[in-house]
């Protein structure tokens, strides 16, 4: 029986949408180019640094980071905040929270995600990061380091995420159930491929997690 559901960050609990508008307006292209290059680059399983050098050939991803924060210290950037929160989160964790669910959320994410998390005082038992803990998805440890926290067999624990290779191939590997969240790019395209069959559920959006917890005995 599940005991524990964990949740990805990106695409999953945040919309990614004005970090890449902000990255395209840095980078001097259109947003409409710019994600569509991250599209081309979801549907070719390539990293989305990828789209950045399509568009920018040559460029040097920790050098541009680093010149944009010195150029707005106090911005944005490709940080989020809760204006990023989808609508369907804060509601979706609180009712599996009433119906004695433990919730965590735990995703690929930078430590200073953590602060932006913890921020929003989400309805969840605890946050963590990939470079919190020093190993990221799809890395067997990463699924450890989430069944540790949890205290649960893998078995009890449900992970969502909106990719198959860092979400629920990983997980499922890592003995957990997953549910694949048609969200995001990555979502939508990956929910299409036939491994998405290895995901226990594949849900429309946060609110089809609760429903789907039922039928996992």
């Amino acid at each position: 029986m599940i005991r524990a559901v964990v949740f990805d960050v990106g695409e999953t609990l945040i919309s990614e949408t004005r970090i890449w508008t902000r990255w395209a307006e840095r980078l001097g292209v259109s947003p409409f180019v710019l994600m569509g290059a991250l599209g081309g680059m979801a549907a070719l399983d390539r990293p989305h640094d990828d789209a950045f050098r399509l568009v920018r050939p040559g460029l040097d991803l920790v050098a541009e980071e680093a010149a944009w924060e010195r150029d707005d210290p106090g911005g944005l950037r490709n940080h989020f905040d809760a204006d990023d929160l989808y609508p369907d989160a804060r509601p979706a964790l609180a009712a599996l929270r009433e119906a004695g669910y433990q919730v965590i959320i735990a995703g690929n994410q930078p430590s200073r995600a953590y602060d932006a998390l913890v921020a929003m005082e989400l309805p969840a038992d605890s946050v963590h990061t990939s470079e919190g803990w020093g190993v990221s998805k799809p890395e067997a440890g990463f699924f450890a380091k989430v069944a540790a926290v949890a205290g649960r067999e893998p078995a009890e624990i449900l992970y969502v995420g909106d990719r198959l290779d860092n979400d629920v191939l990983p997980a499922a590997a890592a003995g957990m159930r997953t549910a694949l969240l048609r969200r995001g790019p990555w979502g939508y395209l990956h929910a299409e491929r036939p491994q998405a069959q290895a995901a226990d559920a594949i849900v429309d959006d946060l609110h089809g997690v609760l429903p789907v917890l039922g039928r996992l005995m």
